[in-house]
């Protein structure tokens, strides 16, 4: 059974009712959704799929502790990644939760297409499908660009555990990809465990910790792997990222050129930014009328109406109110 997942909480609520709704545009209810919990935090969530005949919360706990224990133990050999967290955190590990995704790779679809909660599915996604057939792994992004967020640039262990013709054409970002269950075995993992475990652990990067261990894991099973960004014709493939400013939107769909888009991923958003502007704060960001489509497809009634002028998502606060929060006035 093919199917579609994607990790939340009720922090990202706002979010997640886009995506499932730009599913269901496409796909009615005739694909199943799974919904990884990020952490406990799922309340709402949980009220809101109740209705939705092909969504369900993932609660295979016996998974969720595996890949928890998993990901904890790697961390902890890891040289720098506690000390680097220590300065943006006060938890253990850093953004925990994301490798959560992982569970996926448990099922419970034999094949899956794993789609972050800021992400919006624009087009059918039957040729991703059916390139597993023929791969493990395929994915559509530009990642494979920027090495500096997925593996540890300044490691001189890197390319002598991986080459550099394959850290520049396998390289993919976490937050949309296309995979089968099943695909790491516990022999598999233990390998992995333990190479990291003997030095290895250095190269990841531990400010995208879901990121670049999934890559690792990926590279070092040499899974095969197709990136359709580096498949498709020049005139055929389109971007994904709400950092590219050349996007058109016609009919809730956004184009870049004359082709649709199959996903726009608005990377790099807070998810704050979401909740505010959907509780009607006038804040800006690019695509927005695409996301408060999606998010308000079956209620538009509830769709804010904002009064004042926008306001830029990355508009960096004036000199006074960084005073006032420096002195936690307000």
């Amino acid at each position: 059974m093919d199917g579609i997942c994607t990790l939340a909480n009720d922090r990202v609520y706002d979010q997640l009712i886009a995506l499932l709704n730009s599913i269901e545009a496409i796909y009615k209810e005739k694909i199943p959704v799974c919904i990884y919990p990020y952490d406990n935090n799922t309340t709402k969530i949980a009220r809101e799929i109740a209705h939705r005949k092909n969504v369900h919360l993932y609660n295979n706990k016996i998974s969720l502790e595996k890949w928890d224990n998993f990901v904890k133990t790697i961390w902890d050999r890891h040289p720098t990644a506690h000390q680097q967290w220590q300065k943006i955190t006060t938890e253990n590990y850093h953004r925990i939760g994301t490798h959560r995704r992982y569970c996926a790779f448990d099922g419970p679809f034999d094949r899956f297409l794993y789609m972050d909660a800021d992400t919006l599915l624009l087009t059918p996604i039957e040729t991703i499908f059916n390139q597993l057939n023929q791969n493990d792994i395929v994915v559509y992004d530009f990642q494979h660009k920027d090495l500096s967020h997925v593996y540890n640039i300044n490691s001189h262990k890197l390319t002598q555990i991986f080459s550099p013709k394959r850290l520049e054409t396998e390289i993919f970002c976490s937050g949309f990809y296309a995979s089968k269950s099943n695909i790491f075995t516990a022999e598999n993992l233990h390998k992995i465990l333990t190479q990291l475990q003997s030095g290895e652990a250095e190269i990841l990067y531990p400010m995208a910790p879901d990121q670049t261990l999934l890559n690792y894991m990926v590279m070092k099973s040499n899974l095969s792997h197709y990136n359709l960004a580096l498949h498709l014709p020049p005139d055929k493939k389109t971007g994904c990222c709400v950092t590219s400013t050349h996007f058109q939107e016609k009919n809730h769909i956004l184009y870049d050129k004359d082709n649709p888009l199959t996903y726009i991923h608005y990377i790099g958003i807070s998810s704050q930014i979401f909740t505010r502007l959907c509780a009607g704060e006038n804040i800006d960001f690019p695509y927005r009328e695409t996301f408060l489509y999606y998010r308000y497809m079956y209620e538009p009634e509830k769709r804010p109406k904002f009064k004042n002028k926008p306001i830029a998502y990355n508009q960096k606060p004036k000199l006074i109110t960084k005073i006032w929060q420096k002195l936690r006035i307000i």
